[in-house]
């Protein structure tokens, strides 16, 4: 007699973890912060998010603010170097999670032609090898507080001038050996974005 296997949760189903209920919580709170809710709307969805039991409890809270999907919490857009390297840059949408591992080749996460009208992106950067590097419009911030140096360590080469509204790139996770890197674009780059320019 063969025991039967239970069919898999659909993922609205799936039971809500303690960071899935922070994220929401995170998000509505800054939502409050950007006069999308008052505080009494605050009040209600805090506490009915910090008592839901499955991510559908937790999809109606976020709905009606812009960019947060529920079906995605914990699923992080993840890039890894690998032997030859990753690099995102041009034209790409930014979500509000992303883990980079830098791996044998390293990776460039380059935010300068991103879309993206978050009000913070938390990135996980994990050194290893060959190192994570961030290259962020100089109207955007970083806060790398939350990064261990390891061997590689952290340098964090942006200015404090970070304009009202302009995103926050929030780090966390470890240099490893090969070091994470938060900088504005060089010269290089800089001249590639003008060339970049529509006419």
């Amino acid at each position: 007699m063969t025991a039967e296997h239970p069919e898999p949760a659909a993922q609205s189903e799936l039971r809500a973890s303690h960071a899935d209920r922070e994220r929401v919580v995170e998000r509505l709170r800054d939502a409050a912060a950007e006069g999308r809710l008052d505080l009494d709307e605050l009040d209600s969805r805090l506490g009915r998010a910090l008592t839901a039991k499955t991510l559908a409890d937790l999809k109606p809270l976020i709905a009606d603010l812009p960019h947060v999907d529920s079906p995605e919490l914990g699923q992080p857009l993840v890039i890894k170097g690998g032997i030859h390297g990753a690099v995102r840059a041009g034209h790409w949408r930014v979500p509000a999670r992303i883990t980079a591992y830098g791996d044998m080749g390293g990776v460039k996460l380059d935010f300068t032609q991103a879309d993206c009208d978050l009000p913070k992106v938390e990135i996980e950067v994990r050194g290893q090898m060959a190192g994570v590097t961030i290259v962020i419009p100089r109207s955007w911030a970083a806060d790398t507080d939350g990064v261990a140096p390891g061997v590689g360590g952290v340098k964090d080469k942006t200015t404090p001038d970070r304009v009202p509204g302009a995103p926050l790139i929030r780090l966390h996770g470890s240099g490893g050996m090969g070091g994470v890197v938060v900088r504005h674009p060089n010269i290089r780059e800089r001249r590639k974005l003008k060339r970049d320019e529509p006419l």
